[in-house]
């Protein structure tokens, strides 16, 4: 993983990153706990997400060469940072649950509901994998086109929601209170932990290291203006008591804008555009996985296990799909708690360390 990306690749993977499941899926489950206040919930997530990359950019610029790996190697011993490499590839074994949600029933339920599960998951780990074998750029190239498709996407449902949208729907402010928007935000802040995680890995491919933090923090304002609109809308047009009964909300929003009207079968233009999103999501978990494994076996190339980890990666989403009921229990339940504490655990014992292992740091400079 020599291969250097520009900063606007980046930004680009951090938006598609979070984009997909975020729209797809985390706003029903929000919609569930606080009603209205899901909007509320949303930014408090991404302010809390905010502080957290720049958290990251702060571990890996202590030694700007080295990922969390490497880094954790450094500092505290081969033992530990094969302890790290594990946490962190069953941490992404764990993401492709909810990816893998937002993927197969996106597809199942609203266009192929005859096809087998395992014809979904069987497509995702292929493409994924095989866009992974040519490396990060390729990667990099396609969350580009995922941004536009993304802007294609947003710009569409405005132009048909507008009309039905009722502001009075998002009254009372803080219907439920100050802390339980608070709380809710969890779920959302579960979906920028698959970011935080995967800056930890490819923060270091990226090529001017003076705008990292610049860069972060535009790709977390981005994505904030992209998603934050979807909630509103939902909550305007469908109402919150509406968004909370479905498990694919967006999908019911994007049925309501009416686009039908002037653009015929609409739903499979927006499915092509949010596609490139979610496929991007799957390749950089397989990536970011195949790395984690190869560090934690002291291979120098990650492409020899691209196979075992798609098929590791790849049964464990079919398991989390195997039904409704049964992936939203996982989705909001054990993913929330797990990856929340993985990734505050990664994150903070490997800065608070750091504070006291700076001679280790200035050693590997030098």
């Amino acid at each position: 993983m020599k291969i250097k990306i520009t900063n606007g690749m980046y930004m680009a993977l951090i938006i598609n990153m979070v984009y997909a499941k975020s729209i797809g899926v985390t706003q029903g489950s929000i919609a569930r706990d606080v009603g209205s206040d899901m909007w509320i919930s949303t930014i408090i997530a991404t302010v809390s997400a905010m502080l957290l990359i720049l958290l990251t950019v702060m571990i890996i610029r202590r030694m700007p060469k080295a990922d969390i790996f490497d880094q954790s190697k450094a500092m505290l011993g081969p033992w530990v940072g094969k302890l790290i490499c594990l946490v962190i590839f069953i941490f992404f074994t764990l993401s492709f649950g909810p990816i893998m949600v937002t993927f197969v029933f996106h597809l199942k339920d609203f266009f192929l509901p005859e096809a087998p599960l395992f014809l979904f998951v069987f497509i995702a780990v292929l493409v994924g994998g095989f866009a992974i074998y040519f490396g990060i750029e390729v990667i990099a190239r396609m969350a580009l086109i995922g941004v536009f498709s993304i802007l294609l996407l947003n710009g569409l449902l405005i132009l048909g929601a507008l009309e039905d949208f009722d502001v009075r729907e998002l009254l009372p402010v803080f219907e439920f209170g100050i802390t339980k928007p608070v709380i809710a935000s969890r779920h959302h802040l579960a979906d920028w932990s698959i970011v935080i995680m995967m800056c930890l890995i490819i923060l270091p491919l990226v090529d001017n290291q003076k705008e990292w933090g610049r860069s972060s923090l535009v790709g977390v304002i981005f994505s904030f203006i992209f998603i934050v609109m979807w909630p509103i809308l939902e909550t305007g047009v469908l109402t919150s008591q509406v968004t909370s009964q479905y498990l694919i909300a967006c999908m019911q929003m994007a049925r309501s804008a009416h686009l039908g009207f002037f653009l015929h079968r609409y739903e499979m233009f927006m499915i092509a555009f949010f596609g490139i999103s979610i496929l991007t999501q799957i390749a950089i978990a397989l990536l970011c996985g195949s790395v984690a494994l190869s560090k934690l076996f002291g291979l120098k190339d990650f492409r020899p296990l691209i196979i075992p980890v798609s098929l590791i990666m790849g049964g464990y989403g079919y398991w989390v799909v195997q039904s409704h009921n049964h992936a939203m229990d996982i989705l909001e339940n054990s993913w929330v708690s797990l990856s929340l504490s993985i990734t505050l655990g990664v994150v903070g014992v490997v800065w608070i360390l750091g504070f006291f292992l700076k001679k280790k740091f200035k050693s590997e400079k030098g």
